[in-house]
Parts: structure tokens; sequence; C-alpha cells
């Protein structure tokens, strides 16, 4: 064997023996476990972000990778270009290979806000603001500023969000949240306006929203809801107020102590109905399937009265005179 060629195998062994090292420890980099500052860590992935960029965010965050290692692993592996954004959960003992290919396979952590039926706006709006995994961009904004954000053109935020439980990656916006909640109503509201009753004095699906909010908060017993709806449509139809306490107390805000009297249901605003006729401007709370559905399809029937029981249920009554009996059983009877 000529002297050329023993140098050239030799190099050609020298390389392979080179690269096969390389090889070697890139795989072990690859698959031992990263340092991590917690057990237990939570990171952002912004959109657009390249791998020197991802690997920065994971240094930032306490995950303690080789940036220029991490990047050639995802080159190598073809996963560089499908790293998608979000947010994700690294745990004490994955490598650089598993988190890797956790952000290409998008498997992402969730969170979760719930708005219950029944709430008011500013209790929707401080739900969003102690969830510490939404991101706060409306820190200091008015009501109208909110609207103006939501490309709403309605004048108040009252009842404007479905009840529901809403699942998104850390690091959504509460005006992402709102929206999201906003068009979960709107979908419902606007599927059941086309089917609701003939004979009802509503004029918009609007109005709609606002009578499902007084229902929403007269009872939670499902099985009155729609008899209840009756008693309003009634009302509407020959133009009698709808004298609702839980639209009056609305309109009390903080006034309100836990008890209404007859100053205040004498106290006129413009949602004590029974100063005023016909509906309240806004709804007062936020409203669920089932109250929107009663107030699309009331139950036809001749009561004009209805009162709670104390048991979650009402009695409801044709005329002033049986109503009357009703209350001195149910509420005076109850406190004497």
């Amino acid at each position: 064997m000529s002297r050329i060629l023993k140098v050239l195998l030799a190099g050609m062994l020298a390389l392979f023996l080179a690269g096969a090292g390389l090889y070697g420890a890139g795989w072990y980099w690859a698959e031992r476990a990263v340092a991590m500052d917690e057990e237990q860590i939570e990171y952002l992935i912004a959109p657009g972000s390249g791998v020197r960029a991802v690997a920065q965010s994971l240094n930032r965050a306490g995950i303690h990778v080789n940036a220029a290692g991490f990047l050639v692993l995802a080159r190598l592996t073809g996963q560089d270009t499908r790293i998608k954004a979000g947010a994700y959960l690294a745990q004490r003992g994955d490598t650089p290979r598993q988190i890797l290919e956790r952000m290409a396979r998008g498997d992402m952590v969730h969170a979760r806000i719930t708005f219950i039926e029944g709430w008011t706006w500013p209790r929707v709006r401080a739900t969003l603001a102690e969830n510490g995994r939404i991101r706060q961009t409306l820190e200091g904004a008015d009501d109208a500023e909110i609207l103006r954000r939501l490309g709403l053109e309605q004048t108040s935020l009252e009842g404007l969000f479905y009840p529901d439980t809403y699942v998104f990656v850390p690091g959504t916006t509460d005006v992402e949240i709102l929206r999201q909640a906003y068009d979960a109503l709107m979908l419902r509201l606007n599927a059941l306006w086309p089917t609701r009753d003939a004979q009802l004095r509503l004029a918009s699906p609007y109005e709609a929203l606002i009578l499902a909010s007084l229902i929403e908060k007269e009872t939670g017993h499902g099985e009155d809801r729609a008899r209840i709806s009756g008693v309003f449509a009634n009302r509407l139809r020959v133009g009698m107020p709808l004298q609702t306490d839980p639209s009056v107390i609305y309109g009390m805000g903080e006034a309100y102590k836990g008890r209404i009297r007859k100053a205040d249901l004498q106290r006129d605003t413009p949602w004590n109905t029974y100063t005023r006729p016909g509906l309240p401007p806004t709804p007062i709370a936020i409203s669920g399937l089932a109250a929107l559905e009663a107030a699309l399809h009331p139950e036809r029937h001749d009561f004009f009265y209805f009162v709670a029981r104390g048991d979650g249920t009402s009695e409801f009554s044709r005329n002033l005179d049986a109503h009357n009996r009703a209350v001195a059983k149910y509420i005076l009877g109850r406190r004497q």
C-alpha cells in the first residue's frame, strides 16, 4: 500500500472517529436531562420565534439548554420549522429532544376560566383580572374603551358574555377571552332569535337578552323559567310594569345592602321596573341558555303575578287578590 493511500485512509479514519465522537456527544447531550431551576416550569413561545429565540426563552424561564446545540438538534431532526407558538410545561428530567418534540407536536398546556349564570359585568371583569394565566391588557380601561377594543356597538358591557368554562393557552389576553365569550353568546342568541314566539313584544335580540337576564335573576328553578317569562310577556302585552326586584337591586348599585325597602321601590332609576314601564335599558346579568330559551319561548297562560315560596320555586297568581294572599303566606308569614 502506497504511503499516500495510507495517509488518506488514516485521515478518513480520523474524520470518521471525530464524526462518531461528535455524534456520540450530540446524542448524549440530546438525551441527557436539562438543568432546571424548579421541578416544573411553564413557559411561553411567542409567535414567529426561531429556534435561537426559543432557546433564549427556555433559558430565561429557567430551563438551561445550550442554544447552539439546541439549534443543531432542531435542524438535524427537521423540527426547526415545526415549532408551534404557545404555552408549554417542562418537568425535571426532560431532555432537549423531549422538549423540542413537545413543541413540534404542539403539546401545549391549557388553562381555564369560568363565568357563572347571573354574574354581573364587574364580577366577570374581576374574575378576568384575578386569573394569573391571562395576559392583562385592560387595567385602567373604562367600559367605553373595552367596548371599543372589542369592536362592539352596545353602550353597556352588562350581559354580553356567555356563562361557560373557557379553555385557553396561558398568555391569552383578557380581550381575547371576552371576545370568545361574546361570540359564544351571539352564536346562541342569533340561533334562537328566529325561533321566537310570534306574539312576543320584543323588538330585537338585545331586548331578548335583557328579558333573559331578568328571568335568570328571578329563579334558578328550571321548571319556573318559562312560566315567569310568560308573566313578563303578559305584562308587556298589556303595558303593565314588570315590577321585578332584581332589576331594582341592580339600579341601586352599592346602595343595596341585602334588603329592598318601600322607598327603594319608589326611588326612580333607569332599572326601576316599578317606576318605569317596559324593559330596563340593559341586561342586569349574564344569562345561561335556559334563560335565553325561556325568554324567547314563554309559557302561554293567564298569570300576571308571582312570588318566591322560599324553596327556590315560585307561586303564580292570576289577579292581585290572589297574589296578596300568596305574599301574606310566603313572605309576611315567614317573617312572623
